[in-house]
């Protein structure tokens, strides 16, 4: 257990980490204000959370337990709406017109049409939270779990097209990272939930 907990939070920490001090040296940040160096640290620190997100709804950091890991995961989700709110409105401080271009789905850059659709997904998905316990448990589940792997497919489409100061192999090595991740716990680790309570219906 000591040894499955090292090494998951040292992948996790090496896969954030990494790409986030790569981006803090880019050459680039010298020619931006730090408004939109903000925003743009803002996303990065979003994706971090989004790595996380999926990780923690099925309690798969050691040593922490099932409802300190859930705990978390609501409080990541604060954390992404906000990291995601931040970043469009220092994109907007800093120019307007781009950001109402995107929003109006008429921006000629096809990573901004991406980064819409998650912002979207990520807004209704929070919207949904909150309104988490008026809502059936099939259907609240339904919702989030499609919503959450739009958020990382449209995040992942987003960033990967984004010629920007993330440097390039480790961003690439990040989103693959965070949809091996995703897959991981939707397909593998929910699947193997699925199976074991219809398993478990059959023998009753």
């Amino acid at each position: 257990m000591v040894v499955t907990a090292i090494a998951r939070w040292s992948a996790v920490i090496t896969v954030v980490a990494v790409p986030v001090i790569l981006a803090a040296q880019s050459p680039l940040l010298a020619y931006r204000d730090q408004i939109y160096i903000g925003a743009g640290f803002a996303g990065i620190f979003g994706m971090a959370l989004l790595l996380l997100q999926p990780l923690l709804a099925v309690s798969a950091l050691p040593p922490l337990k099932a409802q300190s890991a859930r705990t978390l995961h609501r409080w990541s989700g604060v954390a992404l709406l906000s990291c995601t709110i931040l970043h469009i409105l220092g994109l907007f401080i800093t120019s307007p017109p781009d950001v109402v271009d995107a929003l109006l789905l008429r921006s000629p850059t096809p990573f901004s049409v991406w980064g819409v659709i998650a912002m979207w997904a990520i807004f209704v998905s929070g919207f949904l939270a909150f309104f988490r316990l008026r809502l059936r448990h099939r259907v609240w589940r339904g919702a989030h779990l499609g919503l959450a792997i739009t958020i990382v497919a449209a995040t992942i489409m987003h960033a990967a097209l984004i010629d920007g100061t993330m440097e390039p192999v480790t961003k690439i090595g990040f989103c693959i990272a965070l949809g091996a991740v995703t897959v991981w716990v939707v397909v593998i680790k929910r699947g193997r939930v699925v199976r074991q309570k219809w398993a478990n219906s059959r023998t009753e």
